[in-house]
């Protein structure tokens, strides 16, 4: 049974991550030659507090970003 985890920042609507789990899903089952209802796909989405980038915060990053002082 193949278990697909997949880690993404916060934000990602539910529609959005029904398509990647039913994308994720029918990619698999084709290309491993899986039966669907074989296939596990769990999205762990991680608070922007909690992902580091360059010494922060990717909350204090993306402000960085939003204020144009990254590019």
């Amino acid at each position: 049974m193949p278990i697909v985890q997949i880690q993404l920042l916060e934000g990602r609507s539910a529609d959005q991550k029904r398509e990647i789990i039913y994308e994720v899903t029918e990619t698999l089952s084709k290309v491993a030659d899986v039966p669907k209802e074989r296939i596990r796909v769990i999205i762990q989405e991680i608070p922007l507090e909690h992902w580091g980038i360059n010494g922060e915060t990717m909350a204090q990053y993306r402000k960085k970003i939003d204020k144009g002082e990254v590019k």
